[in-house]
């Protein structure tokens, strides 16, 4: 483990923002009609980081890992404020402007893991909590040649606000490893969790090839 990975991150308050304070998101009312007629509002939070011209916040990575002992998931580990809680996720990260979702997700591995791979397939837009805000994102799923000498032993590229540990699971044992993770205290990004749900009902529904 890193130096930068020893310490704990340690909530010092929270509280209402100010929306002149505000640099990453803002609040935003929504007035609509439901079915029925009756004009209702909605609050939600969007995004100021989306580029001018792009309907998309960013990508979401599925990188796996073909090691001699099987394939593995390439998963992160980093503290998020709005829960005050380590989470694990998959590499993740925003779009540029003038990147495509591929482009980016092959940067952002780069930047967050230090591994380079090559981006193979792109899914559908996907929202992450769209009862609470816009953001949406791709996932990428992005092959890691392990054969290649920079992946035999990557180096992050991370910036001065980022404290992220890499590590692997191996996919047969997703579902459980999360389980065990969750009981260590961990918090589950929704989209680890989706993909070791999908793994389990290919294995109980054997709609595996």
């Amino acid at each position: 483990m890193s130096a930068r990975t020893q310490a704990k991150s340690k909530l010092i308050s929270r509280g209402p923002l100010d929306p002149n304070e505000a640099r990453w998101a803002r609040m935003i009312k929504t007035t609509y009609t439901d079915p029925l007629g009756v004009e209702r509002t909605w609050e939600s939070a969007e995004r100021t980081t989306r580029p001018a011209g792009i309907d998309l916040d960013g990508v979401g990575i599925v990188a796996i890992l073909n090691k001699d002992t099987g394939s593995e998931l390439l998963l992160q580990k980093q503290y998020r404020p709005p829960i005050d809680a380590v989470v694990i996720e998959v590499p993740a990260g925003l779009i540029d402007a003038g990147e495509t979702p591929e482009q980016c997700a092959v940067r952002e591995l780069k930047e967050e893991t230090g591994y380079v791979g090559v981006a193979e397939q792109t899914s559908p837009v996907m929202y992450n909590d769209p009862g609470l805000c816009n953001t949406n994102l791709h996932m990428v799923h992005v092959r890691v040649d392990m054969s290649l000498p920079e992946n035999k032993n990557p180096k992050p590229e991370l910036e001065d606000n980022e404290f992220i540990e890499c590590f692997t699971i191996p996919l047969n044992s997703l579902f459980d490893e999360m389980k065990k993770l969750e009981q260590e205290g961990y918090a589950i990004d929704a989209r680890v969790g989706t993909l070791a749900e999908g793994i389990e009902l290919a294995k109980k529904w054997r709609v595996l090839s």
